[in-house]
């Protein structure tokens, strides 16, 4: 039998099924290896296993699975006390108090004695972490308690607040996270990289949409995870590990403004600041069942803001509700005036909206007649976009957004080679190999694209999926993801060519239970009018 901790007393009234705590320990090792294979194969095959904590309940092995294949941090708390009830021949409860300095967890596993297979868990709940220590007979005295742990996928650093609010004003009580990626006065800017992040210094101020949120009486809660330099929509960061999404516990979160969004998803926020080029609030708001307005380009100030591609990035932010998410425009945009933009028509774009999955395509056809057919929108317009002309657009999108990225961090990379993750790494490798002849080329069919599209949205609203599938499985491998990233962008990507605001609302529900969002975009300009325009939508829904 495996040899157990000296400091773990095993209580077990009516004695240990053999080969039960040989397989508890092998369990143990693998937690603290962080060894996912040998996880998996010591969970029970099938669709009825369970595993929860205090954030959300996983059931199937492929759930459990999933959410384990991003799990990057490796506990190193040590179990001190194991009690064993033996429920049936074939059945064993097994109660694990762990203890990580101060801080103590309660691990709670259903065994089964499986036909060939040994002892394997059929059910477990984590309990997280807490500075209240239990009660053990033979334990000395605690020493002082120290906070609670915080899920560092979610957050590079929390404070109680981080940063206090600087007035009373509107946002009074809101947290807020702000991604990596922004000033914070006091804190380095690690863009989603470790070895970047080693090489900055704490700023001296805070970026002008964080001052103006803490001097509307909001506060910072903390500095929230990123995807690296911001170049993904997965959320899947190969240093930090994949923040939870609690609205499907086994999926991608959903990037690059991913740490914000699963925070405030989470209830650990109310506003998540963050920053969309390509996609990077709307696509992690859809697979979350948030509100997440990306604003009119150049709207609210990118000062102080870490950058990726200077001619698509937009400050934006991720909410739980219209109302919250439309205090904020009023503080970072300006109140609404009489000039605001007017919406006449709704336009949908069958080539974009193909893009989407069946069960996407279906919901999102519903919901759009359901919205039109009651006024909650205006009449719906159906308008021509060839295929090859938006391939055109898309190309040249990416074109350009890889040259200013390789512009605003190249340099770095060339200095630091095998520091990023494998996906943008390869996007920056990529990003590379784009000339300035070919740049320029890219520029001007931007141009063209956005003349064309602004004049498309005049007096208009553009309806469309706001992601092209609800959020990938985190067990999913990279050409799965990559090939959501593709489609999505290309739907995402017209908000960045139009220099538009977008705003992506949870009306989506799909036929597994997963979210997914709407996508309005409106001309530039019509921030406050989408807000209004999602305001209805929402009482009529």
């Amino acid at each position: 039998m495996t040899d157990q901790p000296r400091a773990c007393a095993v209580h077990a009234p009516d004695g240990v099924p053999d080969g039960l705590l040989d397989a508890f320990w092998r369990y143990d090792a693998a937690l603290l290896a962080n060894d996912r294979p040998a996880l998996d194969a010591l969970f029970m095959p099938g669709p009825h296993t369970l595993r929860g904590d205090g954030r959300a309940l996983l059931v199937g092995h492929d759930a459990i699975a999933g959410f384990r294949s991003a799990r990057a941090r490796i506990p190193t708390r040590a179990v001190v006390a194991l009690h064993v009830q033996v429920i049936a021949a074939d059945a064993a409860l097994v109660l694990a108090s762990t203890r990580d300095g101060a801080a103590t967890g309660l691990q709670t596993q259903l065994w089964r004695l499986a036909d060939g297979a040994g002892w394997l868990v059929s059910a477990a709940h984590v309990s997280l972490p807490s500075a209240a220590h239990m009660s053990l007979p033979s334990a000395p005295p605690p020493p002082p308690a120290r906070p609670a742990a915080f899920d560092r996928t979610v957050w590079r650093v929390v404070g109680d607040p981080l940063l206090p609010a600087t007035a009373p004003g509107p946002l009074d009580a809101l947290g807020v996270a702000v991604k990596d990626l922004f000033d914070v006065a006091g804190h380095p800017v690690g863009g989603g990289v470790p070895a970047w992040l080693a090489g900055q210094r704490p700023r001296t101020s805070s970026a002008p949409a964080v001052a103006a949120l803490l001097g509307a009486g909001a506060h910072v809660v903390g500095i929230a995870r990123t995807d690296e330099f911001a170049y993904s929509l997965a959320g899947t960061n190969a240093h930090y590990g994949t923040p939870p999404n609690p609205a499907a516990p086994d999926g991608v979160s959903g990037g690059s403004t991913s740490g914000p969004a699963a925070a405030v998803a989470l209830g650990q926020a109310d506003v998540g600041l963050g920053t969309d080029t390509a996609g990077s609030i709307r696509v992690p708001a859809s697979y979350q069942g948030l509100v997440g307005l990306r604003t009119t380009h150049g709207a609210v100030t990118a000062a102080g803001v870490l950058p990726l591609a200077p001619s698509f990035d937009t400050v934006g932010w991720l909410t739980r509700s219209v109302a919250t998410s439309a205090a904020v425009a009023r503080v970072l945009l300006g109140p609404a005036d009489a000039r605001m933009p007017a919406v006449r028509r709704t336009v949908r774009l069958p080539v974009v909206e193909a893009l989407a999955g069946p069960d996407v395509r279906a919901s999102f056809t519903t919901t759009v007649r359901e919205l039109t057919d009651t006024g909650a929108l205006p009449p719906a317009e159906t308008e021509d976009l060839p295929g090859e002309l938006l391939e055109r657009w898309f190309t040249a999108f990416r074109t350009v957004q890889a040259w200013e990225a390789w512009q605003a961090h190249g340099a770095w990379i060339t200095a630091h080679p095998g520091t990023l993750g494998a996906d943008v790494g390869g996007r920056f490798a990529q990003a590379a190999e784009v000339t300035e002849a070919q740049a320029e080329d890219a520029q001007k069919v931007v141009a063209q694209a956005r003349q064309e599209l602004r004049a498309r949205l005049a007096g208009s609203v553009l309806v469309l999926p706001s992601a092209s599938g609800p959020a990938p499985a985190r067990s999913a491998t990279g050409a799965r993801i990559e090939a959501e990233r593709a489609a999505t962008l290309r739907m995402t990507c017209l908000a960045g060519l139009a220099g538009a605001p977008a705003l992506s609302l949870p009306l989506l529900r799909l036929p597994d239970g997963r979210p997914a969002g709407v996508c309005l975009l409106g001309p530039p300009g019509a921030d406050h009018t989408l807000l209004a325009l999602a305001a209805a939508l929402e009482e009529h829904r």
